[in-house]
């Protein structure tokens, strides 16, 4: 049993989003923790810590995207060599939860592989789960440990405050997105306006009405993250066409697969602001994307966590959708 004289925080860093790893360690006041990592022949992954880790509580940051699986398989490892290296606590820091659209049964014999992978990572033995706006809040109850739901509003929200954008509209990309939009809208003193839309085909979506007054105002579409982004797409066009007189788009999660950066490239969009939750390379890195650091936020619920502490002060309690 750890005593107050031996608790000590460790922070260690998959190999998904190393920087972001070594700034949150930075924040604390801590050296990112030696692991090291290496992938077989065969796609098999070895790690092995190179420092003791007995009683410590230790930190793995790690998000899952891109190669998703990969990474999720190489978070289970090191979960598991922690485990069995007798650290004190076990928290898995993931800023982008993988898997989250598969929350429910939308159709008959479909899995729930967000439920899934929260039993995998119970399994391995973590003991806590720090994460960054979840496509669906109720993930949180897949888990049989604490999990601490943190949200990007304050980064992106702040950052169109110090813009003073006149007349400004929130725009919910759906109706499921009204209650994050509201915030937004209530935070920056704007207007609301809601998208709605249909999926005739899975990741295709159409827009077929606009709820709220739009016409002849500004207009920032609010979303959790950018995938095809064929909705923002097709929902910043349609905004224009009703009016609107320049779109922003804000997301903290930019996953951007397949046609996503050209499609934003070629858009009436005229700035995407997103999070480092996940890494964005260069060669996808464009003049409209603007990229803010979501490390401090992540270190002070670390913080928090650490010292028993609060995680929903950090947002006056309202870190829950």
């Amino acid at each position: 049993m750890a005593s107050e004289v031996s608790k000590r925080l460790m922070v260690f860093s998959g190999r998904s989003n190393p920087a972001l790893g070594k700034e949150i360690a930075k924040h604390l006041g801590v050296e990112l923790g030696r692991v090291e990592i290496a992938t077989f022949s065969n796609g098999e992954i070895y790690i092995r810590y190179l420092e003791s880790v007995r009683g410590a509580d230790a930190f793995v940051v790690q998000t899952l995207a891109d190669s998703v699986n990969d990474h999720l398989m190489e978070l289970l490892i090191m979960i598991d060599a922690l485990k069995r290296a007798s650290a004190h606590k076990i928290f898995a820091v993931i800023p982008h939860y993988g898997y989250a659209r598969q929350d429910k049964k939308a159709a008959a014999r479909e899995p729930i592989t967000a439920k899934l992978v929260a039993d995998l990572l119970m399994t391995a033995g973590i003991n806590r789960m720090v994460t960054v706006d979840l496509h669906a809040g109720q993930i949180q109850g897949f888990f049989n440990v604490p999990v601490d739901h943190l949200m990007g509003l304050p980064l992106l929200a702040g950052y169109f405050k110090k813009k003073k954008i006149k007349d400004l509209v929130v725009v919910s990309p759906d109706v499921g997105r009204v209650k994050m939009a509201k915030r937004y809208a209530d935070t920056l003193g704007a207007s609301l306006a809601i998208l709605h839309k249909t999926r005739p085909v899975r990741n295709v979506a159409e827009i077929t009405h606009i709820i709220g007054d739009i016409k002849g105002r500004p207009c920032l579409v609010i979303d959790d993250m950018v995938d095809t982004a064929g909705t923002l797409v097709s929902g910043a066009q349609a905004l224009v066409e009703h009016g609107a007189t320049e779109i922003y788009a804000g997301a903290t999660h930019p996953v951007l697969s397949g046609p996503a950066v050209e499609r934003i490239e070629k858009s009436v969009i005229k700035e995407l602001v997103t999070t480092n939750t996940i890494p964005i390379s260069e060669e996808k890195m464009i003049s409209k994307f603007k990229v803010l650091s979501i490390a401090k936020l992540l270190s002070q619920a670390i913080q928090n966590v650490y010292e028993d502490r609060s995680v929903s002060e950090l947002f006056g309690g309202q870190n829950q959708l």
